[in-house]
């Protein structure tokens, strides 16, 4: 809200983009969700990643109509990266934990998504 506020005051643009989700896209049963919950759940909301990106998790069969999908999820689980409601990026599947920070710091950093300095 400050850089907002500074941003606005000095008559620009927001200093860095803040409004980013991840959507976790998953389904009962699926045993990559599973692991991503035993191996990544519990430290995310701790992460640099997770504060640039708080998570958000959706049913595969019950989509947020608050979503703009730039392609309707088949996989899960299906990580996709939203700014604004609109979908900058995705990965699909698990295949372990450090592929998993990778890609996502890879997706977080094209995309210009950087923590809430008010956070």
């Amino acid at each position: 809200m400050k850089r907002l506020a500074l941003a606005l005051l000095l008559g620009s643009a927001p200093l860095s983009a803040t409004a980013a989700d991840l959507v976790m896209v998953e389904q009962e049963g699926c045993i990559y969700c599973a692991q991503w919950d035993k191996e990544i759940s519990h430290i995310y909301p701790k992460t640099e990643q997770g504060e640039r990106a708080p998570l958000r998790r959706v049913q595969l069969r019950d989509l947020p109509d608050d979503i703009e999908f730039t392609s309707r999820p088949v996989f899960t689980p299906t990580f996709v990266l939203v700014e604004n409601g609109k979908e900058l990026g995705r990965m699909e599947g698990y295949a372990g934990d450090e592929f998993f920070w990778f890609v996502l710091g890879k997706l977080l950093d094209e995309h210009g998504i950087e923590a809430d300095s008010d956070s």
